[in-house]
């Protein structure tokens, strides 16, 4: 059995509590990944200070130059994609097709970040004074703290540090417990490419923890968050109180609208990725499927088909289509909801049970479960479930998908499917959710756009894209006054 370490202070070190914590692979608890600290209040106190030492020296360094080191970083990620694949689906579940692509989102993230390390533009614009230059320019801001799921290991943590290590800052990586092997490797990845130690920060252990002493630790000027809704709400609370700044990426109850003018081989397809893909654990996974009454039987009974025949099993082993559930707390969640369906009077179609028997017996597996005759503001429809359960609404027009859309505390993705594209302009603009898509599922973000969503879902910062380096930076304004004289702006001059 392998014993890992946190990074702090340029080397690999024990946690200061002498404590691990065990790993397992979700699809098989017979198989033990390794142990991993489970640090204390102590370690964050130890990974700011040396994060502080590496944030004065990378801050000196030139922006392209930091961009030069991602782009090795991309390099590495790619020449090393199928193995971190395949420790990533031990580790988490989803099958290897999924796991292949995380992995290539990090790499198109370094590779993006690296052409940024040349693009921090600022503004030059005239001054209302004569012979004074007036410009803007981006700065660096401190230490960042970043709280990363379990649900993209190599992604989601991609998408935070990089730009947050592009624009000059220094990281301290707090990865969820349930996929610290991967976490190890990104930063062992960005040491090989070149990142100076104290830069980068890796505290292994439990959210409520280190997660906590993270997010409270008074010289952590920026914090980026992404979880639920609840832990999401506390540490808001925290940064607000501490003047944080903050990006918060939280819940989703993503719809799927399919209209009657849709073509329903298309919808079918991305009804069934968007809501059984990484068995469900996405924020923007399809929960909810809103169908208009004229297709709404013939998508049913397709749709139930060709779930009951999706495999399960090993994300490793090829034919499998769906992985296990992170752990057993996520499955007994899903357990939970089922009886909340059937409790409000919503019909089980297919699933609803664990999946047994033979190798599924030793993972955290769960039949992919559907519901139909789900009311518009039942607990099944409003509430964020992250699993293998689809609740399926049934409406008469567009007007009414809309507005069942729009009827939930969320507002991460949405898709709607229709050949009338006066309809799909309507989508665009009408649904409430920083992500909509027209004839495609609620899944799929690209890096190079920003990622985000509104109301409960985020507090109006973005991932990716090239809104993201405005979050790690800041605006520095500088002046210069060549006339001689002392020129007084703000002053009535006229």
């Amino acid at each position: 059995m392998t014993t890992f370490q946190n990074f702090i202070g340029g080397v690999w070190t024990a946690p200061s509590t002498g404590t691990y914590f065990e790993n397992r692979n979700p699809a098989d608890q017979r198989d033990l990944i390794g142990r991993f600290p489970a640090s204390g209040a102590a370690d964050i106190d130890a990974a700011v200070t040396s994060a502080q030492r590496g944030f004065d020296r990378w801050k000196r360094t030139p922006a392209p130059a930091r961009g030069d080191v991602l782009r090795r970083v991309g390099d590495l990620m790619a020449a090393r994609k199928e193995e971190i694949a395949n420790l990533m689906t031990r580790e988490m579940g989803k099958p290897l097709t999924e796991t292949r692509g995380d992995v290539q989102e990090g790499i198109d993230t370094a590779y993006y970040a690296a052409t940024e390390g040349r693009r921090l533009f600022g503004h030059t614009v005239p001054s209302e004074l004569a012979n004074k230059w007036a410009m803007s320019m981006r700065r660096p801001i401190g230490v960042c703290g970043l709280v990363t799921p379990f649900n993209f290991p190599m992604a989601i943590p991609t998408w935070k540090a990089f730009p947050a290590l592009l624009c000059g800052n220094a990281v301290i990586l707090k990865p969820a417990e349930d996929v610290p092997h991967t976490a190890t490797v990104l930063v062992e990845i960005l040491l090989e490419a070149g990142l100076p130690p104290e830069v980068i920060q890796l505290v292994h252990g439990m959210g409520e923890v280190v997660g906590k002493a993270l997010v409270e630790h008074p010289q952590v000027p920026v914090i980026s968050f992404t979880g639920s809704t609840e832990t999401g709400r506390f540490v808001g609370e925290t940064c607000g109180r501490l003047h944080k700044r903050l990006s918060l990426e939280m819940g989703g109850k993503n719809a799927q609208i399919v209209l009657d003018d849709a073509d329903l081989d298309l919808a079918i397809d991305g009804v069934l990725w968007g809501a059984f893909g990484t068995t469900g654990q996405r924020c923007t996974a399809t929960s909810r499927l809103i169908l208009q009454r004229g297709i709404h039987d013939t998508v049913v009974e397709r749709l139930v088909a060709r779930a009951e025949a999706l495999v399960l099993g090993d994300g490793r082993v090829a034919g499998h289509d769906v992985g296990p559930l992170v752990n057993e707390a996520a499955r007994e969640k899903v357990e939970r909801y089922v009886e909340i369906g059937r409790a409000q009077g919503a019909t089980l179609r297919c699933g609803g049970q664990r999946a047994t028997g033979g190798a599924l017996d030793h993972g955290f597996f769960f039949q992919p479960t559907i519901f139909t005759n789900v009311t518009a503001g039942s607990r099944l429809e409003q509430e964020e479930i992250f699993g293998p359960v689809l609740s399926v609404i049934q409406v008469d027009s567009v007007e009414e998908a809309f507005a069942v859309n729009n009827g939930v505390r969320y507002g991460l993705s949405s898709s709607v499917y229709t050949s009338n594209v006066n309809v799909a302009f309507r989508a665009l603009q009408e649904l409430d959710n920083g992500i909509t898509y027209v004839n495609a599922p609620t899944i799929g973000a690209e890096a190079h756009l920003p990622f985000g969503g509104v109301k409960e879902t985020g507090n109006g910062h973005r991932e990716g894209g090239w809104e993201v380096y405005e979050f790690y930076s800041e605006t520095k304004v500088g002046y210069v006054d060549y006339s001689g004289a002392l020129q007084r702006a703000q002053i009535d001059n006229y």
